[in-house]
């Protein structure tokens, strides 16, 4: 067997020494940990776009406070916990008047922050995940490259210790430490592409809540919703 065909990222890692293989369990682990919040977070979203569905279908045919909570009942969805929250504001506003400095504010302005207030957690349930994968993205390159110039220095030490500084000999140790940055940029890549679809998929569901909880808002005020 040749020179050429033994090396390779297995003789890298036999060859290399502590720093090095730290370095290779840390972007290993960057990796495990980024891949397994990326399908969680799709699982989740499919997960969560089919309650959706069914949950909308029918609160588009309620008409009635009733109606909505007997959807809320029967749909553990993210909305009907929206829907709750509301319900329960403008329930305390009926039954509670003028107890304590928060009563206040009007019936409408109660329902309004309980609204917003809900929808701000469901956002901030979005977000799970989000920072892993940012810092991942943003520091697997890094490591990775430091893994090359270390590497590199010991690739050239063995190089002098040796006395022979042919071209063969000198390829096949400095190739081998740069597979530890294309494994950085492997490992960043997808967090950073993951990153940024889930983010604009966040945006895109914040304004889907928005339009759902004005709808709710005209529901609860009213007793009906805007055709």
């Amino acid at each position: 067997m040749s020179t050429t065909q033994a090396m390779g990222l297995g003789h890298f890692l036999e060859q290399t020494d502590a720093v090095g293989m730290t370095l290779f369990l840390i972007l290993l682990a960057m990796s495990v940990a980024s891949w397994t919040v990326i399908v969680s977070k799709i699982l989740r979203a499919r997960r969560a776009n089919q309650t959706s569905a069914e949950f909308l279908a029918r609160f588009q045919n309620s008409n009635s406070i009733d109606d909505l909570k007997a959807l809320i009942a029967d749909h553990p969805d993210a909305r009907s916990q929206i829907a709750a929250h509301a319900l329960s504001a403008a329930t305390y506003s009926r039954i509670a008047p003028g107890s304590g400095l928060i009563d206040s504010e009007s019936p409408s302005e109660l329902v309004s922050r309980a609204l917003q207030q809900a929808i701000d957690e469901e956002a901030a349930r979005q977000e799970y995940g989000q920072t892993l994968l940012a810092s991942v993205a943003s520091s697997a390159p890094f490591v990775g490259l430091f893994g090359t110039v270390w590497g590199i220095y010991h690739a050239l030490i063995g190089i002098g210790m040796s006395g022979q500084s042919s071209l063969d000999q000198v390829a096949g140790p400095v190739g081998e430490a740069l597979i530890m940055t294309a494994l950085g940029l492997a490992v960043a890549i997808p967090a950073a592409l993951a990153y940024n679809a889930f983010q604009r998929q966040a945006r895109l569901y914040s304004g889907r809540l928005e339009r759902f909880a004005h709808d709710l808002f005209v529901l609860i005020s009213t007793g009906s919703k805007p055709r």
